[in-house]
């Protein structure tokens, strides 16, 4: 936190303050105070600080970020899509729209550390026929709007 030239204890703390109180974390306020020539004393920053924090995170969405998960693409025929569903669904795995031809292609987001276990339902609940895809490693996260991709490597 940072007062950057404001008296000591005036912005950085009570921005720090209401970004704790609402318990998040990774996450950069920044608020720049134009000075019109009214002094507004200490009690009067520590207000317009904390004011302009909470109008900009009431303004903003909170998402959870998945550290390490896998992109993962699910090729399968019609016969076993509801197995696969089931299995995703039992996980409460987000998924992309799937798209359906001739036969059904998915896209699945994993955390890392289900992967492995993920891949051997999947093969033993198929028999075998599914086709998975890793296609990449990306940090991914759950919002109002679906799922939202970070940093795909």
């Amino acid at each position: 936190m940072s007062d950057d030239g404001e008296p000591a204890g005036t912005a950085g703390k009570p921005i720090l303050e209401v970004i704790r109180g609402r318990e998040l974390t990774n996450v950069l306020v920044i608020v720049t105070r134009y000075f019109g020539g009214t002094l507004l004393g200490t009690g009067g920053l520590v207000r317009a600080y904390t004011a302009a924090t909470i109008e900009g995170l009431k303004n903003s969405e909170s998402i959870a970020r998945i550290h390490g998960g896998v992109k993962l693409g699910i090729e399968t025929n019609y016969t076993d899509l509801g197995k696969i569903q089931y299995l995703i669904a039992n996980r409460n795995l987000d998924q992309l729209e799937p798209v359906y031809t001739d036969k059904v292609e998915m896209t699945v987001f994993v955390p890392t550390d289900e992967m492995g276990s993920l891949r051997a339902e999947l093969m033993e609940g198929t028999n075998g026929q599914v086709v998975l895809d890793e296609e990449t490693t990306c940090w991914f996260a759950r919002t109002e709007d679906g799922i939202k991709i970070f940093d795909e490597e």
